[in-house]
């Protein structure tokens, strides 16, 4: 109890101003002022150690909170629930809840502290008149050494998720790194800011000692917000990524039969990217899209057929001109605008999935790149690619994008092939549409 040792050192310290007076000039009560200048910056020190280990016990208590549901094997109307942690599926509902829940109980335990330092500067206490706890103690002591290593703290360990997790995420949940970037979000907003103002209130810290300002402290928090949504979309694109891998490098592409429906696979990734979207849309705004063509369903379609179709794919179609096919092909590439697909994602939704996607369809198009195809594989891979279009063009911020992509996927896999007869446009629809 910090109040207890407050008025015990104040007892001790009343007690050597006594002694002082009956033997004048002795170095008694400097020695005392120490002692309990000594105390209060321990104390300091234990308090910083209490808030951090708070917080990482907090985050554990997230974490147990995202699994729990999942052990418990709740599919539906648990309402929080994650599915496997390799996937990352159905977000839980309560993910705005957890988040303000963490956010509160660390900004109470805060305030907590700063009402117990705050009992050395009362003004019944002899030694707070003292020139260490008028000025030092409350800038150096509380302002820097307690609350801004704290926050501090906070952005630090919220980027070491992204540091220590490996490709995959290790065991990181990717509902963690998404609450903790909005966490650190909010902190460079708004809880800094407040946090600062009451303490300097409180403790009328004098700025003319050297402090940390607000806007460096708003500034770090900003970029560990960045890192962890990073790194989230990174770990999800990653995750549908292997499953695109595998579902490519497993199949003999050369003799499949003729293409009857949509994969498994490609079906697995509408459905993940659309748990993805709504888990991102529990804590993010939605974010500014490019403005969509009235067809852009119907549009998905024009990728593999008319006038594209017969400047890119044709040429190889006809024995007669193997040479202009790559010539057209990378000219093309010349004048397409290029793909960046680690790019720092802005805090909102569209954004965030549009990452995703980029990283997905990228691994998709590279995996094609190193598989030889029969016809039937082409056409497999043109009606895979179709049903992906169908869908995918709603998540990003420019429907171009998957555009530009699926048609790279199938322009490449048309190069790959050793018999490229491309499926009849109005079948490919009548698959993708019955699957």
């Amino acid at each position: 109890d910090n109040s207890l040792l407050v008025r015990a050192l104040d007892r001790f310290h009343r007690r050597l101003q006594a002694v002082a007076k009956l033997l004048p000039g002795s170095a008694v009560p400097s020695q005392g002022t120490e002692i309990v200048v000594r105390a209060a910056r321990e104390r300091i020190k234990q308090y910083l150690a209490a808030l951090q280990s708070f917080y990482l016990n907090s985050l554990t208590d997230v974490r147990q909170a995202l699994a729990a549901p999942r052990l418990g094997g709740s599919s539906a109307g648990g309402g929080s629930h994650l599915g496997g942690p390799a996937t990352g599926k159905d977000a839980p509902a309560s993910l705005p809840e957890l988040l303000s829940t963490l956010s509160a109980t660390i900004l109470n335990q805060i305030k907590s502290v700063l009402a117990s330092v705050h009992l050395f500067t009362a003004k019944d206490i002899t030694f707070s008149n003292k020139p260490y706890f008028k000025g030092e103690f409350c800038s150096h002591g509380v302002r820097e050494s307690l609350v801004v290593n704290f926050i501090k703290f906070v952005c630090q360990s919220s980027r070491q998720f992204c540091e220590s997790a490996g490709d995959r995420g290790g065991s990181t949940p990717p509902a963690l790194l998404l609450l903790l970037s909005h966490l650190c979000l909010d902190y460079e907003t708004s809880t800094i800011t407040y946090i600062l103002t009451l303490t300097d209130e409180q403790f009328l810290v004098q700025h003319h000692s050297p402090v940390t300002a607000v806007t460096a402290l708003c500034g770090e928090a900003r970029e560990a917000a960045q890192k962890l949504l990073n790194h989230y979309v990174k770990v999800q694109g990653l995750i549908i990524s292997q499953m695109l891998r595998k579902s490519v490098e497993t199949r003999d592409w050369v003799n499949t039969i003729e293409p009857r429906n949509v994969r498994a696979v490609m079906k697995r990734v509408v459905e993940d990217t659309t748990s993805i979207d709504v888990q991102v849309g529990l804590l993010y705004e939605e974010g500014v899209r490019k403005a969509h063509s009235s067809d852009s369903s119907k549009r998905t379609f024009s990728v593999y057929s008319s006038s594209r179709q017969q400047t890119r794919y044709a040429p190889s179609y006809t024995p007669s001109a193997p040479m202009d096919t790559n010539l057209l092909s990378n000219i093309h590439k010349l004048f397409s605008e290029r793909v960046e697909i680690f790019s720092p994602v802005e805090f909102n939704k569209v954004s965030v999935l549009t990452g995703i996607i980029k990283i997905s369809l990228k691994t998709f198009l590279e995996c094609v790149r190193l598989r030889t195809f029969g016809r039937y594989g082409l056409q497999q891979i043109q009606v895979d690619c179709h049903y992906l279009q169908m869908y995918l063009w709603r998540f990003v911020s420019d429907e171009n994008l998957v555009h530009f992509l699926l048609d790279e996927i199938v322009g490449s896999t048309a190069h790959r092939c050793l018999d490229p007869a491309p499926m009849e446009q109005s079948v490919i629809e009548v698959i993708c549409e019955r699957g």
